[in-house]
């Protein structure tokens, strides 16, 4: 032990209190480092999981809605200047909310419908059920890209200070140990 990690004190009950008082303060402190350091990894396990996850059922679903596409301009032929002469309004709309984690907040994205479908009588003449699943499967893919942009976005807000807070209760537990 270095002399530069004593603490010059005069032997005294009051200075054993202090001392005793600092130490259970810097215990208690250690204790909230780890168990915010804790909730901070769990949370940050259960985003890459899900990250993974989400990404392996990204694939399939854009490649479903990929061939949706191709069986319903087969249908139904090229219907894309109706789709875009009928927008006016998005019907999938994005809401950000904030998620509070330890002490970190980390924006978390929600999808929501808003109005009718405006859709709804596209490929009445022919092709009208490829044109439904088709919409069914490019919404499923939009639903997975907002959940997929909501954790990766929470990732690097969730990193920096689980680094942190790791870094500190390694530290208090390093001095802890040697004193």
């Amino acid at each position: 032990m270095s002399g530069k990690d004593r603490i010059e004190i005069f032997p005294s009950r009051m200075a054993q209190t202090i001392m005793k008082a600092r130490l259970k303060g810097a215990q208690t402190g250690r204790n909230l480092l780890k168990k915010k350091s804790d909730a901070l990894t769990l949370r940050f396990r259960q985003i890459l999981k899900k990250i993974i996850e989400t990404k392996m059922l990204m694939g399939e679903v854009m490649r479903e809605a990929a061939f949706s596409l191709a069986e319903a301009k087969f249908t139904a032929g090229d219907f894309s200047t109706t789709v875009i002469q009928n927008v006016n309004k998005a019907q999938v709309k994005i809401r950000a909310k904030k998620d509070n984690v330890a002490g970190v907040t980390l924006p978390v994205f929600e999808h929501y419908h808003e109005g009718t479908d405006s859709y709804e009588l596209t490929g009445l003449a022919r092709g009208g059920e490829q044109l439904a699943k088709l919409k069914r499967n490019y919404a499923k893919a939009v639903e997975l890209l907002v959940e997929l942009a909501s954790l990766q976005s929470s990732f690097p807000g969730l990193n920096v200070p689980l680094l942190i807070s790791s870094q500190s209760w390694m530290k208090e537990s390093e001095r802890s140990s040697t004193g």
